[in-house]
């Protein structure tokens, strides 16, 4: 009978924390600030304007949508994300890779678990971890990519300005630059000199990179393609603008560090604790392997403990 009232007390602290969670989700979500927010921007839009910058809005927006291709579900776009890596033409290499890493895995996994619940497990943490590293590859080329836009910005104005036509100012900054920009403004100068049109080819430019900074040089070709001005100030102004977002985003990085450093603290803690008590002492946990309530309760407690990184690391991430 002890045991029965245990067993349900663990089982009620467990729902009580989960659906705690489910509440502190909901109240980030659902805060009144974000109601706020809403609407406030539903108002400026109703307000604004159909014509002048709403149309310029509509480019922004279109731009953002990205390319349109096959979205798989806790995938998204493959085709994108190996595009955007920078790995086209390693598609092969890089399924096989999964491949490998799926059946390493689901061995691994069936030495403590089933068959039929470990090499499915094993494909879903393979696919995951392909994910992140095509993401974490594409985020590192994005930055140094951002880091070199203001000066290939700098030098088109100044090709511009004495006099050289823009797909020459382009293949000049395709020569001169280093990659990762150097070999997109070379894949540029190659589209704009077989024929396509100058908006498609700074379209393309910014679908293989994803990043804002390049939708905005984007949609400012299509404005100043389809209205007119001055290309070169515009060009200059837009430098000067991504050097300042540069230099917001290096501010407030640094500001955030402390709570960066404390939320992968805090969120390491328990694994770091379960590993030196398994090492330093392999009964404490071993001599309850065994007890029905053992697995239920550990994957009850790995939940939280990634959902307290998802939540640490939400408050500690800022988007500039």
């Amino acid at each position: 009978m002890p045991v029965d009232g245990s067993l349900t007390l663990i089982w009620t602290l467990a729902v009580a924390g989960l659906l705690m969670l489910a509440i502190v989700a909901f109240r980030m979500i659902l805060a009144p600030e974000n109601r706020q927010e809403r609407t406030a921007a539903r108002r400026l839009k109703n307000m604004r304007p159909q014509t002048g910058h709403g149309m310029a809005e509509a480019m922004v927006r279109r731009q953002r949508q990205g390319l349109t291709g096959l979205s798989i579900p806790l995938i998204g776009d493959p085709a994108l994300l190996v595009r955007r890596a920078g790995l086209e033409g390693k598609e092969p290499l890089i399924l096989t890779g999964l491949l490998v890493l799926a059946l390493a895995i689901g061995v691994a996994l069936s030495l403590r678990l089933n068959a039929a619940v470990a090499y499915p497990a094993g494909v879903v943490i393979s696919i995951l971890l392909v994910k992140a590293f095509l993401r974490k590859r594409h985020a590192t080329r994005v930055d140094a990519l951002t880091q070199q836009l203001p000066d290939a910005l700098d030098l088109m104005m100044r090709g511009l300005r004495i006099g050289h036509p823009i797909s020459a100012t382009i293949s000049n900054v395709g020569r001169t630059m280093p990659d990762p920009i150097g070999a997109e403004f070379r894949q540029l100068a190659e589209q704009v000199s077989h024929g396509d049109y100058l908006t498609d080819a700074f379209t393309d430019f910014a679908d293989r990179v994803g990043q804002e900074d390049v939708e905005y040089l984007a949609v400012s070709i299509r404005i100043q393609h389809g209205t007119g001005g001055n290309l070169a100030d515009m060009l200059g102004t837009l430098a000067k603008v991504v050097r300042d977002r540069i230099v917001m985003r290096r501010r407030v990085r640094a500001i955030s560090s402390e709570g960066r450093m404390s939320a992968y603290v805090l969120s390491a803690l328990p694994v770091l604790i379960y590993l030196v008590t398994s090492y330093t002492a392999p009964d404490y946990y071993g001599a309850i392997s065994d007890d029905p309530m053992y697995q239920p309760i550990a994957i009850t407690i790995i939940l939280l403990v990634v959902a307290n990184f998802l939540a640490l690391r939400k408050l500690v991430t800022f988007k500039i």
